[in-house]
């Protein structure tokens, strides 16, 4: 299985609906796609029809010591989630105990879901540094940033770069980086000027496209689905669909040459 975590520096970047929308483009190319949500906001199975009633999750289970099997769900566009869930304030605290006191958690888990070589799992994460991001970097074939075309972001990126070297890049397994620009209001020529700064920082690890705002994401969500879902021929599920392919093709070099993508 390849393993993608989707990461940011800070908040309100749009990560969650990157992820949610990369999980369903690569479900529609004919990857099992396993959607995971490693955020205690629980906002990813929004996206994907899941019952906002829903209490169950991975942070539940993992607690009760049930199989992640017992908690998956069939969410739209064929891909497969599996929720954060929703606790107590006092189970929050001691899943994430167990998260950080545990590197080799997560991995385990996964292992135990018995996934094929070609299954590709997305993982959601909270923005900045947590135990819930040391973990997904830990066990990460690639590591996906999401960045904005602003200065708080430009100047975030450092910090994310910083964990991803210490608990991603020494794992042999570990394939590189990439980054994404979301939420791209062409219109702002402050915008088009970072962007000109980030495509000469990041060079190749840049996605070569943007991901244009457009209000048809907030409509997808309060429609508890996706843009690619809701509408497949607006910009942004475009630039969705190039980004995938941009991704998988990243991705899928790993395996002939773990270090090729950095």
């Amino acid at each position: 299985m390849k393993v993608i975590a989707v990461v940011s520096a800070k908040g309100g970047v749009g990560k969650t609906t990157l992820a949610a929308n990369l999980a369903c483009v690569l479900a529609a190319g004919g990857r099992r796609v396993i959607a995971i949500d490693l955020d205690p906001q629980n906002a990813l199975r929004l996206h994907f029809g899941v019952p906002l009633d829903s209490i169950d999750g991975l942070s539940r289970a993992t607690l009760t010591g049930d199989p992640w099997q017992t908690v998956l769900f069939d969410g739209l566009d064929g891909v497969t989630v599996l929720p954060y869930g929703a606790v107590l304030e006092d189970d929050r605290r001691r899943f994430e105990a167990l998260v950080d006191q545990d590197t080799h958690w997560l991995a385990q888990a996964l292992q135990n879901l018995r996934l094929d070589p070609s299954d590709v799992v997305i993982i959601d994460t909270p923005p900045g540094s947590s135990a819930y991001v040391r973990a997904a970097l830990s066990t990460a074939t690639f590591a996906l940033n999401v960045v904005l075309a602003d200065a708080a972001s430009y100047a975030a990126i450092p910090l994310m770069e910083r964990l991803i070297d210490s608990y991603a890049t020494p794992r042999a397994e570990f394939g590189g980086v990439g980054y994404v620009v979301n939420q791209i209001d062409q219109s702002r020529q402050l915008t088009k000027d970072v962007l000109k700064v980030l495509r000469q920082m990041l060079g190749t690890r840049l996605f070569p496209g943007v991901i244009h705002l457009d209000e048809g994401v907030s409509e997808a969500l309060a429609c508890d689905t996706t843009l690619i879902h809701y509408d497949p021929l607006s910009q942004a599920a475009a630039d969705f669909r190039a980004c995938g392919a941009w991704l998988m093709t990243a991705v899928d070099a790993i395996a002939v040459s773990p270090r090729s993508v950095a």
